[in-house]
């Protein structure tokens, strides 16, 4: 069996704008906020995250699914997509993520066959995710 080990691999501070609210009921709300811009930074990976995606909320009681979809420009151009889903707790100071990564791009098709997971936190109004590699 293989023990998974976690490597760090770059930080993504996602900027984003205050949430749309939608709502769905009474034991269910629904807010999306508006991802602006941001950084990525790390070992493997450099760029800004563009002003093009959203970070969709489901709250029930103490816990919130996200769902955020985005674009990473890469430092040499290339366009990155990111499919990122998580779970925050407000007890405990819980929120961890799964981002995926899409891309044709050689250079960085590494983001593509491999799992990551993201610790999570706000920082100063941004969404701050350190980004680890499974391995």
């Amino acid at each position: 069996m293989n023990t998974p080990t976690l490597t760090f691999v770059f930080e993504i501070r996602a900027e984003v704008t205050p949430p749309q609210h939608v709502g769905r009921g009474p034991e269910e709300v629904l807010e999306i906020f508006p991802i602006v811009g941001g950084t990525v930074d790390g070992p493997r990976l450099r760029g800004t995250v563009t002003g093009i995606g959203a970070d969709w909320a489901i709250t029930r009681g103490t816990v919130t699914e996200v769902e955020a979809r985005y674009l990473v420009r890469a430092d040499d151009g290339t366009l990155i997509d990111v499919v990122n889903r998580g779970v925050y707790r407000d007890e405990g100071a819980y929120f961890f993520t799964t981002p995926m990564f899409r891309t044709d791009a050689p250079a960085h098709r590494w983001l593509t066959e491999t799992v990551f997971v993201g610790a999570a936190r706000e920082d100063d109004g941004d969404i701050v995710i350190t980004v680890f590699a499974v391995g």
